[in-house]
């Protein structure tokens, strides 16, 4: 099998990002973004996926980390979509619904290569080391935006807005896991009755 691996490089005025990611890894991660929560999402994103993923990014962290975080998003969805390339053989569909102490997030993905997001998050701006919760939001919007999957993510409740972002970019992880994972009865077959996956 060949290993699905990929690389993107974006340079702009406000940022410099640099990712790798090796979607049949086992979980490893290098994060550097200098946010430490941000950090830690992306860790526990590739840790619960399974992919392997690498990212540095430095730059303009004036405006809240906006700039950051929306670059990160974008580089890391166009990795994914180069990765899946056709989608040929993988399951295509994957949900995970995923506790966090007092939190209980709902996540539903679709690699079908059209991106679109449905966010019921309840997130707040504390406890979330320095980012807001609109901004996290707007990650997963560029995410699926740019990787062409469908994201729907419905926090089911919570209290404590690191519980609540951390629980969903697990079930996040989760739900891309099982639906990136290659069936070998439809190794040679795309997921779609178009033929086409987009």
């Amino acid at each position: 099998m060949k290993t699905r691996k990929s690389s993107v490089e974006r340079k702009t005025e406000e940022t410099s990002v640099s990712i790798k990611i090796n979607i049949d890894g086992t979980g490893k991660s290098e994060i550097s973004t200098a946010n430490g929560m941000f950090n830690h999402l992306l860790s526990q994103l590739s840790k619960h996926s399974l992919i392997d993923i690498t990212i540095s990014v430095t730059g303009d962290d004036e405006v809240g980390w906006h700039h950051i975080v929306e670059d990160t998003a974008i580089s890391l969805g166009k990795a994914l979509a180069e990765t899946i390339g056709n989608a040929k053989g993988i399951v295509r569909m994957g949900h995970a619904i995923v506790p966090l102490d007092e939190s209980l997030a709902m996540v539903a993905v679709d690699v079908g290569g059209r991106g679109f997001t449905v966010l019921n998050t309840n997130l707040g701006d504390s406890d979330l080391g320095g980012l807001s919760g609109t901004l996290i939001e707007h990650f997963l919007d560029s995410l699926a935006r740019e990787s062409g999957i469908n994201i729907h993510v419905n926090l089911m409740y919570g209290s404590n807005n690191h519980h609540k972002a951390e629980c969903i970019f697990k079930a996040l992880a989760k739900s891309l896991r099982a639906a990136m994972n290659l069936d070998s009865r439809i190794s040679d077959q795309i997921p779609s009755t178009k033929g086409v996956i987009g």
